[in-house]
């Protein structure tokens, strides 16, 4: 580790930047981003004194101390100052704007393998296009099924529409999205279909005995029945149980209507069956059939303005690298099938074209466009001019793109997993169980939308303090909350726009008791956007009183902020006025900050998951069992950090952590104080939550720093989890 002062200069400015190169190259573009308000993502830093771009690969101990930053987005806004002959590639590098190309000697070899594969698939290559076009005729006729209303209507009536809708906005607000729009909604809501879809639906390997329930083995193929022929099942599976020795039949069913009932089969059924609930809820859709022996969905998104890849049995979305990056597979052609046409995506998953060609030795290049134009042709026959005209411009934009992003790099700071799905020996017979996780070491500036758990925190202060006043003893304490946790419990199994639910008095604590220490609740209930209403036969019940969503937001975090404080009060021997401090209390705990981290496990162990205030979720750094880092940065003015909470994960105790330290940083991250350090802390159960007050006080900071350096047993795992970090700032 180097220590190096950079000076850094940036439009009519420059910083001074302390920097240990320890630390990894994205502590230093943090440390820029909070001087610049340059995100890590758009900045461009250059060497002053020999002009090359200082990047991840670069050594910092030896590069100029004198630097050059620069706004990627601000230098694509500046116009082009170019002759005539150069306007064409100026618009073409204006459309690529945001996304990374490989260099000019990478590319040129590229292209050059793939003259040489389309060389060789003209020896090697087959003439006669049957084979190809027999391998996709039997789809179309499949695809179609989708449109059928009676499926779509029986599809819809399986799906818990307002749980999923209540979901996709909360989704959207974690983002900082309260208000929406149509589009944003939709897209949000299809992932959370996608979601549901993989809980719901069940991976057959070997089907359980149909008599006693016990394993079975394969015993090859039997003859279709009848009433299995009816719903497409021409090929249909045996297996003897091993322990009554019955026969199973499993027959692998096409109709897609079939499988919403039976809720069960492999990557055929399963993206079957999810492409029809596309349909269901009007996206537009395509089953994309992999002829190395896979299928997958794509819907269009109005957001992305391009067409997403969905994997139901994975239950990952946009990585159209999956396959190739992550299952190691060798594709060669991927075609998606929709009712308005077939298409060759698989420069979509591929980023190894010369190696693909190779590969594609069915028949011809041009026998492949020759087909899939035809059978477009045929399904687009009675499509009117304008809808005609509208799906052409459509197919020209998306040739330009795939063209356009086969080359690109965006995807190199992301890790894939092999396949998840199925039985662990069978994935590792195709040759697709992978290894890693869906993760990035290249994490964005996330920002913590969590005001509401502050607010909830800070809430229990009125009640307790209440109880303290009425000289109620813990017990009686305890019970009240209790009923309060009951109507929480009660509301949120509620459909999100229409809850309310009464406040149930018990036999310990009467409805007296309730209507006296109800007001003490009014700032809990204004954190979570209800409010309490009393009917004419005294009864009180609790009800919206704003926006449904930020109560969605906010009733998970009151629920185990609730359990936790029953917990600790039980705990209490002698409660008093003197007990109302951390940690029975946490006040002014830091909120609506900016987040990085050194990695993130995608899409639900993302770093701003540790400030989200619930148990359902954590970060989960892939690679920090032996350090890693996470850095909080205030919204506003600096802070005296007095106290700090980190709670252990849902699982796998041994990626808790272990060893850390705590820094601040005075200017924004330029240079680093230790606040607090701990050793051998070890957490003894799940969800346990671990309170400590910071050893060196009297430090303003504006940024925050854990450096978590080894986790419980780094021998066992890669990764490190955290399940929740609070930050708690000296009240002013």
């Amino acid at each position: 580790m180097v220590a190096r002062k950079f000076l850094v200069r940036h439009d009519d400015s420059t910083f001074t930047v302390d920097y240990d190169t320890g630390d990894g190259f994205e502590v230093f573009q943090f440390q820029l981003f909070s001087l610049t308000s340059i995100p890590p993502e758009e900045q461009k830093i250059v060497g002053e004194d020999h002009d090359r771009i200082v990047s991840d690969d670069s050594d910092l101990a030896a590069v100029s101390e004198k630097l050059r930053l620069v706004s990627v987005a601000d230098e694509e806004r500046k116009p082009e100052k170019q002759e005539e002959t150069m306007s064409n590639a100026a618009a073409a590098n204006k459309s690529d704007a945001g996304t990374s190309t490989m260099s000019d000697e990478e590319l040129a070899r590229m292209l050059q393998a793939e003259e040489e594969a389309l060389l060789l698939q003209q020896y090697v290559a087959g003439e006669n296009s049957g084979m190809f076009e027999e391998k996709i005729r039997p789809y179309i006729s499949q695809v179609l099924m989708y449109e059928d209303p009676v499926c779509q209507e029986a599809a819809r009536k399986t799906v818990p529409v307002d749980n999923l809708e209540e979901k996709a906005l909360v989704s959207l607000a974690k983002e900082g999205n309260l208000e929406p729009s149509k589009i944003e909604q939709d897209h949000a809501f299809l992932l959370q279909l996608l979601f549901w879809f993989k809980r719901s639906f069940s991976w057959v390997h070997a089907p359980p005995c149909d008599g006693c329930g016990n394993e079975t083995i394969g015993q090859g193929m039997g003859n279709a029945l009848p009433s299995e022929l009816q719903y497409g099942a021409s090929r249909v599976e045996l297996y003897r149980c091993n322990n009554c020795s019955r026969v199973t039949r499993f027959p692998r069913y096409n109709d897609p209507l079939k499988l919403v009932e039976t809720r069960k089969g492999r990557c055929g059924e399963w993206a079957n069956c999810f492409t029809l609930y596309c349909r269901a809820f009007a996206y537009e859709s395509r089953l994309v059939l992999d002829f190395t022996d896979h299928v997958w969905t794509e819907c269009f998104s109005e957001v992305l303005g391009r067409w997403m890849h969905l994997d139901p049995c994975e239950a990952i979305y946009d990585r159209p690298l999956l396959y190739e990056k992550g299952w190691q597979k060798k594709l060669n052609y991927a075609i998606a099938i929709a009712k308005d046409g077939v298409y060759d995506v698989t420069k979509r998953y591929t980023r190894k074209w010369h190696e693909v060609l190779s590969r594609r030795t069915i028949t011809t290049e041009s026998s492949v466009v020759s087909v899939l134009a035809s059978i477009t042709k045929e399904c687009r026959r009675d499509y009117t001019s304008e809808v005609l005209s509208a799906l052409e411009e459509r197919d020209n934009i998306e040739r330009e793109a795939l063209e356009r992003d086969l080359h690109s790099t965006d995807d190199a700071s992301v890790s894939l997993p092999g396949r998840q799905s199925g039985d662990k020996q069978w994935r590792i017979a195709r040759s697709e169980f992978g290894t890693g996780s869906l993760s990035s070491s290249s994490c964005p500036v996330r920002v913590c939308i969590d005001e509401h758990i502050t607010k909830i925190y800070n809430a229990f202060s009125a009640i307790l303090h209440k109880f303290v006043e009425d000289s109620l003893i813990v017990s009686k304490g305890i019970e009240v909350l209790k009923i309060f946790r009951a109507t929480v419990i009660d509301l949120k199994k509620l459909p999100y726009k229409k809850r309310r639910a009464p406040l149930k008095s018990n036999s310990i604590v009467g409805k007296s008791l309730v209507h006296q220490l109800l007001p003490s609740f009014t700032e809990l209930l204004d954190a979570l956007s209800l409010k309490s209403e009393l009917d004419t036969n005294g009864i009180i019940s609790v009800c919206l009183a704003g926006d449904p969503v930020k109560t969605a937001l906010a009733l998970p975090v009151a629920l185990h902020a609730l359990d936790e404080l029953i917990s600790d009060l039980s705990k209490c021997d002698n409660f008093g006025k003197d007990s109302l401090s951390f940690p029975l209390l946490r006040l002014n705990r830091i909120c609506s900050g900016a987040v990085l981290a050194s990695g993130e496990e995608l899409p639900f162990g993302i770093a701003t998951a540790a400030f989200d205030g619930t148990r359902m979720s954590k970060w989960e750094e892939p690679n920090g069992a032996r350090g890693c880092w996470i850095i909080y940065k205030l919204s506003a003015n600096m802070l005296e950090l007095v106290a700090y909470e980190l709670m252990s994960a849902n699982d796998a105790p041994e990626r808790d952590p272990m060893h850390w330290v705590v820094e601040g940083s005075n200017d924004r991250g330029s240079s680093w104080h230790v606040l607090d350090e701990r050793t051998s802390e070890v957490f003894d159960k799940r969800f346990q939550r671990k309170s400590y007050k910071i050893r060196s006080t009297g430090f303003l900071s504006n940024m925050f720093r854990f450096r978590f350096l080894a986790v419980r047993d780094v021998q066992s795992t890669s990764r490190l989890q955290v399940g929740s970090i609070d930050l708690y700032a000296r009240q002013s």
